[in-house]
């Protein structure tokens, strides 16, 4: 009886495990054929081995007109709307995580529903309001437009992390003479340094791979960011540039990468600050 449990649970760990790679499989096999086919000479939709190496597929990108020009807009829109997006989270959070009211309830949920909303059912009365306000075809408007579409999820996500920092330290604070900024810039956001972390990077990645959004608002070619140019290695007859739309792919994820393993020490901080105000 107990041999036949044993093969029971052998049997559904080995069925657990081969679950687990088919997953890890369908998530690696696109990687692996965005690797391959940035190097091969001949790249097709196969994952196979390349047909010799070349570097010829990131010679061809590696111009201010393809590369260079639409990653430096994409750093300015993400960059600048991440900023806001952030700086106007932690200032909203910060009464709602603070200061008790019968409103606050209602605000979450109202934020939480506005997470629920498709960016692509109010993009037409967007349009149309930033014609009329005159901010079609802006850096500015589109920046704009980008933090206030993550503001919701990143309000709640900031003001969950900043539940977990203990009101006496700010009480603390403020007994010294601190104001209510000071305590807040001071004491409760160099605690709460991993969720600030873990809300710059969700945002930075929600925009930077937007595509619709800068498609929509902005029309001067000059101004499009890398999410949008990248259409341009699908011509026309179903012609791809596969080993480019490759090696184009890989330079556009680095920004991403390099933002996460900048921030990613602190992705491990803890809240657990409970001892802090003991004693």
């Amino acid at each position: 009886m107990a041999g036949t449990v044993s093969s029971r649970r052998r049997g559904r760990r080995l069925a657990a495990d081969i679950g687990l790679l088919a997953v890890a499989a369908a998530f690696a096999l696109p990687l692996a054929w965005v690797l391959l086919s940035s190097v091969d000479p001949h790249a097709d939709l196969r994952v196979k081995a390349p047909d010799g190496l070349t570097l010829g597929n990131f010679d061809a990108i590696l111009t201010p007109e393809i590369t260079f020009t639409p990653l430096l807009n994409s750093l300015i829109l993400c960059g600048g709307a991440t900023l806001l997006t952030v700086v106007c989270a932690v200032l909203a959070a910060y009464p709602l995580s603070r200061f008790r009211s019968r409103l606050n309830r209602p605000f979450l949920l109202t934020i939480l529903f506005a997470t629920s909303l498709p960016i692509t059912a109010i993009m037409v009365p967007v349009y149309a309001l930033f014609v009329r306000v005159d901010l079609i075809d802006t850096v500015h408007g589109t920046i704009l437009f980008f933090a206030a579409s993550q503001l919701p999820f990143a309000i709640w996500l900031m003001k969950n992390f900043m539940d977990g920092v203990p009101k006496e330290l700010e009480e603390a604070a403020w007994t010294d003479g601190a104001s209510t900024l000071q305590s807040l810039a001071r004491i409760v956001l160099p605690l709460m340094g991993p969720g600030v972390s873990v809300v710059t990077v969700f945002s930075f990645v929600m925009m930077w791979g937007n595509f619709f959004v800068p498609f929509m608002l902005l029309l001067t070619p000059d101004q499009m960011p890398a999410s949008v140019s990248i259409n341009e290695f699908f011509g026309n007859r179903g012609m791809v540039a596969y080993g480019q739309l490759a090696a184009f792919s890989v330079v556009y994820s680095t920004p991403v990468i390099l933002l996460y393993l900048l921030i990613s020490r602190r992705l491990g901080g803890g809240f657990a600050l409970g001892g802090a105000v003991k004693g």
